[in-house]
């Protein structure tokens, strides 16, 4: 991955999350977190 493609995948992730929490609040990024947190605990387990 180039630097460029990095740079335009952080960009559009910022303005994703910054429009969702323009548009529905905090709460379903909280959501998404835990359930981050909870996936990558259980990848941990059966690796």
């Amino acid at each position: 991955m180039t630097n460029q493609i990095a740079i335009v995948l952080g960009l559009i992730l910022i303005a994703a999350v910054s429009v969702d929490i323009t548009l529905f609040g905090d709460t379903h990024l909280v959501f998404l977190g835990k359930k981050l947190f909870e996936l990558i605990h259980w990848v941990a387990f059966w690796r």
